[in-house]
């Protein structure tokens, strides 16, 4: 991308779960003169998961053999999504150009004696033409190899060598190609190795090393990839970590040779709330399940802990993570170099590296306010479960929170279409070292002995006032509450509540607009008698430094709360008026 100076047009074979993640991040990155085509992998994987495959990409490493038919484009160029790119790709695809009327295939050689020795099973490899070719990087002439009925030449080829040479193949697609190649070279246009510098555990390609400013395409065909043992991995890592850590709104320039995209912008440049509102309006680069995720339970009352969190609040995932069992949707907010600080962290931690049931959502930081909304509504609407527990990072959950929260839930015969939610109480430490309270017994203990207190009792006694603290101190049963002006308490709903509003940015109003639209439709809060979230102290955030000594930041915070309960009245009508009420006399 970085390179590119022509658009670019990509075709990508998809399953269902992978579609809805590229379809957010391709429209989130915004690239100009970007196109992108989805095709559904479903229909095209019975055709070759009859070939025997040992490969670790499984049967989605034998798909391109079906490319020729998937897609209706006279010529493609194919590449693995384990490659680095090094230069603009224009310069290999006019190597189209350089075809002759018989060329069906642009490969380089393959870079290691894979095919020239018998492998460990006492097999043989599959047929090739020297050390073969690898299909990591590959131009094809699709019109070509239709014309020629590509599909039954690597269909015949493929049985051919099941039945006399080996039971399976180890490279998947490679291997067919292979042996379509075998039997007719003439298919084959050789590509410099340049355009496919393997890293290999065994390579044999360091002609190619011996000058770097003509290597075109690393390629980390180790099932290790940036792990692989190479004398030289320390050097390509390099030049590949600095793609990895290069600010991604870079991409979005404009190309010297493409027509410019028109954008308008409808906000007044002289009003003094521009930089506040402009920043509501950033479309902020976002890749869904960054990480792998696996989602294996299916329950009526089964619930994901969605929450988010900057670059400095990474630190507090760990010991929330080991509290909390089950699913965890987060939406993390970086820069492109934190994230590999974060990807760090995740690695070295004995919890998180092994938790499969953590969502992550990466959203690439840009402009000086928290999108702290948007980040909320990336996270929660990622969710698999029926239920939503949000809280924010900086709190740890009592122990078995999880299965707790689901017992209230069968105890109360919830359902996804009630308009309940399920409070949570918070209370706070200013310790930064402490023994956290393993029941609510202890926690009353610590409450009287000063170790614990309300939730900001002492700065923003309104924000949980509605929980009714008393009440709970003696409650064994669950207990309904009256909202009241700026409540924000930490609910338990279900995943089909409404989104947050994504213009409050930065401090301030953030969760209360959306405690407060819920009210505006009807919801009822029931505050749970015998668990809670207990806040860690940190450091004051950038935005509350500029909420407290700005005032016009509190003045732009103050003119968008109002028109948001105008806009309440307007669109819930009479009945929106009657429930906040108090909030319209405040």
């Amino acid at each position: 991308m970085f390179y590119r100076s022509r658009p670019l047009h990509f075709h990508l074979l998809v399953d269902e779960i992978s579609k809805n993640s590229l379809e957010t991040l391709f429209k989130t990155w915004n690239l100009p003169q970007v196109n992108v085509s989805f095709y559904p992998v479903e229909p095209w994987v019975p055709r070759v998961s009859w070939i025997p495959n040992k490969h670790y990409s499984g049967v989605y490493g034998l798909l391109k053999l079906i490319l020729p038919e998937a897609l209706s484009e006279d010529y493609v160029l194919v590449l693995d999504t384990d490659v680095t790119i090094l230069t603009d790709l224009s310069s290999l695809w006019d190597l189209l150009n350089q075809f002759n009327s018989l060329h069906m295939l642009g490969l380089a050689e393959n870079q290691s004696d894979w095919y020239k020795k018998n492998l460990a099973t006492g097999q043989r490899p599959w047929p090739a033409v020297g050390r073969g070719y690898n299909t990591g990087i590959m131009l094809m002439n699709l019109k070509a190899l239709r014309i020629n009925n590509f599909h039954d030449l690597w269909v015949d080829s493929a049985n051919e060598v099941l039945q006399n040479i080996s039971n399976f193949t180890s490279l998947a697609d490679q291997d067919v190609i292979n042996a379509v190649i075998k039997k007719y070279p003439h298919v084959i246009y050789t590509l410099d190795c340049t355009w496919n510098v393997q890293l290999s555990d065994h390579t044999l390609s360091e002609r190619c090393y011996m000058d770097t400013e003509k290597m075109k395409i690393l390629h980390w065909n180790s099932p290790r990839k940036q792990e692989v043992r190479n004398k030289y991995s320390s050097d390509f890592n390099r030049m590949h970590r600095v793609f990895l850590e290069m600010d991604g709104n870079l991409l979005r320039r404009q190309l010297f040779h493409c027509n410019p995209v028109q954008t308008s912008d409808n906000v007044n440049r002289t009003e003094a709330c521009r930089k506040f509102t402009m920043a509501a309006t950033v479309v902020y680069r976002t890749h869904p399940f960054f990480l792998a995720y696996e989602y294996n339970t299916h329950s009526t009352t089964d619930l994901t802990l969605v929450t988010q969190c900057s670059a400095d609040r990474i630190s507090l995932l760990d010991e929330l993570c080991k509290r909390w069992r089950g699913t965890i949707s987060i939406a993390v907010y970086l820069t492109d170099a934190e994230l590999q600080y974060f990807l760090d962290f995740i690695h070295n931690s004995d919890t998180l590296r092994r938790r499969r049931n953590i969502a992550y959502h990466i959203v690439y930081k840009e402009g000086e306010y928290y999108p702290v909304n948007y980040l909320r509504n990336i996270a929660i609407s990622r969710v698999s479960t029926p239920y939503i527990f949000q809280v924010d990072v900086d709190f740890l959950p009592q122990v078995d929170l999880y299965e707790n929260l689901q017992l209230y839930m069968m105890k109360l015969n919830l359902t996804e279409v009630d308009k309940t939610a399920l409070i949570v109480a918070a209370f706070e430490t200013q310790r930064y070292r402490f023994t956290f309270p393993t029941n609510k017994d202890e926690l009353l203990k610590y409450l009287n002995y000063g170790i614990l207190y309300t939730f900001r009792y002492h700065v923003w006694t309104r924000g949980h006032a509605a929980t009714n603290y008393n009440l709970w101190k003696v409650a064994v049963d669950p207990y309904e509450v009256t909202w009241e002006p700026d409540f924000e308490p930490y609910i338990v709903v279900s995943k089909s509540t409404p989104l947050y509003d994504q213009r409050f940015i930065g401090f301030g109003w953030n969760k209360v607009s959306y405690i407060t639209h819920l009210t505006a439709l009807g919801y009822k809060y029931v505050v749970l008698p015998n668990v809670f979230i207990i806040h860690r102290p940190h450091g004051p955030s950038a935005d509350i430094g500029k909420f407290r000594t700005d005032p016009l930041y509190r003045r732009c915070l103050k003119r968008l709360k109002d028109e948001f309960i105008d806009e309440l009245i307007t669109n819930y009508g009479t009945a929106a008026i009657s429930r906040i009420k108090k909030m319209t006399k405040a």
